[in-house]
């Protein structure tokens, strides 16, 4: 079973208008390889993981131009299009792509598509940059706002309410986001296909990406982190517990959020009195592993509005960050969504709707001057709320706030 996503318009739409390559980047299994094979049906598709396509793309871009009966004199009459699938396996994978780029992607007719389960980004070296040559765009799970509809204009914020059921926020907050569990829809076979992707992340993405021996101690690191959802990640502590030290744990934590284990929300702290700067709060990709409901429901919006901030900056509707707000007089606010800079939006997580207003989401909408400010339970059934800022802050569901999202 298939199902529509919001991101096969915006892969139609970049290759439609722009030369460059797109670089499609999120978990393993969620969908990269489809879609972009959906945006570009008529593509050649290498992946790094198969061992033919592996010794072509290491022959260079020659080679691979060679197999599509390319040529440097004939370049201006190119037609066709590439999917290079996990090539971030390959040391030399920039140097590679730039010099293919360079000499066979003159014309728009020649259409990239880069996926990978690792981050495109990040890797820094390894030859010259790509800068100028793609553009990044984040595949996340599924959300309610996008299972709801995926039409969605990309020019806007704020998407066009879409209808949703209680019954869609309670699957998709035990079951999590991925496709094929979400769409199996019984925790049996979810539990069964978590542990098969975390074979996957701990036994391949860290053995190619790395050269960590240690995977279990790895391992313990994730199931520390896990237990630590919606805390403080504090780097000493974890490398008591680990008998490892300080530079280790931290650089083993970048390699978790690389290969979309887990991923941090750091403090925002630019014109807030006393605020607390340096230790981010951990959330994972697939927050249906998290075992204490409450950090679980909280991880729940984390994604979904990191999935926004994501889809915001690479649709170019400006830099979006999502971070959240704590002080020394212990006022905190769990999310701060920026916006170029300036806080957009705050968003305050409680399980029951008949909880009272938070006085830190009152005090820092104030204070920073911030346009809108929700406080979301869980509890609430899904009204007609629309974002406006002359009734925030206020109370609503986890659904209202979800409905208008990416």
């Amino acid at each position: 079973m298939s199902m529509n996503r919001i991101y096969e318009k915006l892969l139609t739409d970049h290759f439609a208008s722009m030369r460059q390559m797109a670089f499609l980047s999120g978990p393993r299994q969620s969908g990269k390889t489809t879609l972009a094979k959906m945006a570009l049906p008529e593509a050649r598709y290498f992946s790094y993981d198969a061992p033919h396509d592996s010794l072509l793309i290491q022959r260079g871009g020659d080679a691979i131009a060679s197999s599509l009966s390319l040529s440097q004199d004939e370049k201006r009459a190119n037609q066709g299009s590439v999917i290079f699938d996990e090539i971030h396996k390959f040391p030399r994978w920039k140097n590679m792509l730039k010099g293919f780029f360079d000499v066979y992607g003159d014309n728009r007719r020649l259409k990239i598509a880069v996926t990978g389960s690792a981050r495109l980004n990040v890797y820094k070296r390894g030859g010259d940059s790509l800068m100028g040559r793609y553009f990044l765009y984040r595949l996340h799970p599924l959300s309610v706002g996008e299972l709801g509809s995926a039409e969605i204009d990309t020019n806007d914020i704020f998407r066009k309410p879409v209808d949703v059921e209680a019954s869609t926020v309670e699957s998709l907050l035990q079951l999590g986001g991925f496709p094929e569990p979400f769409l199996n829809g019984t925790m049996k076979f979810k539990a069964r296909w978590h542990r098969m992707r975390l074979e996957q992340l701990f036994t391949e993405d860290i053995r190619d990406l790395s050269r960590v021996q240690d995977i279990r101690q790895i391992r313990q690191l994730s199931e520390l982190l896990a237990a630590r959802v919606s805390g403080g990640v504090n780097v000493a502590a974890l490398a008591s517990d680990l008998g490892s030290t300080q530079p280790t744990v931290a650089n083993w934590i970048s390699l978790l959020e690389s290969i979309y284990f887990s991923y941090e929300v750091r403090p925002w702290y630019k014109n807030v009195a006393s605020s607390i700067r340096k230790q981010p709060k951990i959330y994972l990709w697939d927050w249906s592993q998290v075992a204490d409901e409450g950090a679980r429901k909280e991880n729940f919006v984390a994604s979904h509005l990191m999935k926004a901030v994501h889809w915001w900056t690479d649709c170019g509707l400006g830099e979006f960050e999502l971070c959240y707000i704590r002080d020394k007089m212990q006022r905190e606010v769990d999310f701060l969504v920026v916006r170029d800079g300036k806080p957009f939006m705050l968003v305050e997580c409680k399980s029951s709707y008949s909880e009272p207003l938070s006085p830190s989401l009152v005090h820092f909408k104030k204070v920073l001057n911030v346009p809108l400010a929700w406080q979301v339970a869980f509890d609430r059934p899904v009204s007609d709320f629309v974002p406006d800022e002359s009734t925030s802050p206020s109370r609503i569901s986890v659904a209202d706030l979800m409905k208008i999202l990416p």
